[in-house]
């Protein structure tokens, strides 16, 4: 596909200070941070670098990245980061992409209690796996995951869900066993939505009986605990959407899935197609329809408004690690899971990565920060410093810079 001349951060210095006019009370205080960053990421307002060619003195100028996890062009880097020290936790079986979806009437609810509704989700999921992989009628086994948070659909609407990575197999009760699943099976669909459901609706029911959900708007008559259990009884009867994915076909596969999904913003810079006539037009993909790529066009304020639905709360982790992957006994238990696999252990790789930025980006885009683009022989040196604009300077310059 080719690179997109359309950005993101254009299409917020543009139409950004009009949605802030138009809706002061609808945006929070996390909303309007990610609409600055992205505004001014590399841009004069953050400062950067002058570099020149060594050999045929081409200068280019580099401005700084604002390095908001929302901002499309700042996750480059922090994928490679990721991926590389992912790459050295890899085992030698079969990784399942597995899916948690929450159905409409539960978004809603998310929507207005972000942080807390996410953590159930989280939590649900985690409980869901663990408990049905360690029940011998499945698997008998403690499994180790990652969970990553999405919050959007192809067209930008609100569609909260997690997206699972988990290994075809895990360590028995006793430690001193790898037990592996069944070739191209992990665990029941059915009984793994059934559960889930069940999980999680006990979950936001405690929730909601501590009160720790909050209700506005069209949602407003939920704080009476009859027309809260009234609106929760049919998705308590309805199956909730859980689908898990064929199992990779290797590593690389693997490293491929969570490169997409794992550090993804809710639009990327090359599905936008064009910014005009108070318009931005993006492509998708219409899964309805056999993954049909189509584009949408969409006034500025509704593509804005679209986009904010996403922002995370403040300090949230989107992504987690559970089981033997778990933070607290990840290089124990890994190292475990690698004698039992009869795997060697990897070469270190998150010391080279920390060197120096460019090498990890050049691997992951195929472009090099440190060759000159125009001779394509000599190197890129920084000869010169840029500061950052005052504040109020940059605020006053932004739509044109």
């Amino acid at each position: 596909m080719p690179r997109s001349q359309v950005e993101l951060g254009e299409v917020f210095r543009r139409y950004g200070p009009a949605y802030r006019t138009a809706h002061p009370g609808r945006l929070s205080r996390s909303q309007r941070r990610v609409m600055t960053a992205i505004e001014r990421c590399r841009t004069a307002a953050l400062g950067g670098h002058v570099e020149q060619c060594e050999s045929c003195q081409y200068q280019r100028i580099a401005y700084n990245s604002c390095r908001n996890r929302h901002c499309a062009k700042c996750q480059a880097l922090a994928t490679a980061r990721w991926l590389a020290a992912r790459q050295a936790e890899l085992l030698p079986v079969p990784y399942f992409p597995v899916v948690f979806t929450l159905p409409a009437e539960i978004a809603a609810i998310a929507y207005q209690n972000k942080a807390v509704v996410y953590a159930l989700l989280f939590r649900a999921v985690r409980e869901t796996l663990q408990t049905l992989a360690a029940d011998p009628k499945h698997l008998g086994a403690e499994l180790g995951f990652l969970a990553v948070l999405h919050t959007w659909g192809q067209t930008l609407l609100y569609h909260p869900h997690l997206h699972c990575i988990v290994p075809g197999g895990g360590l028995a009760p006793d430690g001193h066993r790898w037990i592996a699943c069944r070739p191209g099976f992990l665990l029941p669909v059915r009984v793994l939505s059934r559960f889930f459901r069940r999980r999680f609706l006990a979950l936001l029911q405690e929730a909601f009986a501590r009160h720790r959900l909050q209700f506005f708007s069209s949602l407003t008559p939920l704080v009476e605990a009859h027309r809260f259990a009234a609106y929760l009884a049919p998705v308590r009867a309805t199956a909730w959407v859980v689908y898990a994915k064929p199992p990779f076909g290797g590593p690389q596969q693997v490293l491929d899935y969570l490169g997409r999904y794992t550090h993804r913003v809710a639009i990327a810079n090359h599905r936008l197609v064009a910014i005009e006539d108070g318009t931005v037009s993006f492509r998708w993909r219409d899964y309805r329809h056999h993954n049909k790529c189509k584009v949408m066009t969409l006034p500025a304020d509704e593509f804005l408004r679209r986009f904010l639905l996403h922002v995370l709360p403040e300090g949230f982790h989107r992504i987690r690690y559970y089981g033997f992957l778990g933070n607290r006994c990840r290089v124990a238990k890994l190292a475990q899971c690698r004698r039992l696999c009869a795997q060697s252990l990897p070469a270190p790789t998150r010391s080279v990565l920390k060197r120096d930025y460019r090498v990890p980006y050049a691997q992951l885009t195929g472009r090099s920060l440190t060759v000159c683009p125009v001779c394509t022989q000599g190197p890129m040196v920084r000869i010169a410093l840029l500061a950052a604009l005052p504040r109020a300077q940059a605020l006053l310059g932004r739509d044109t810079s």
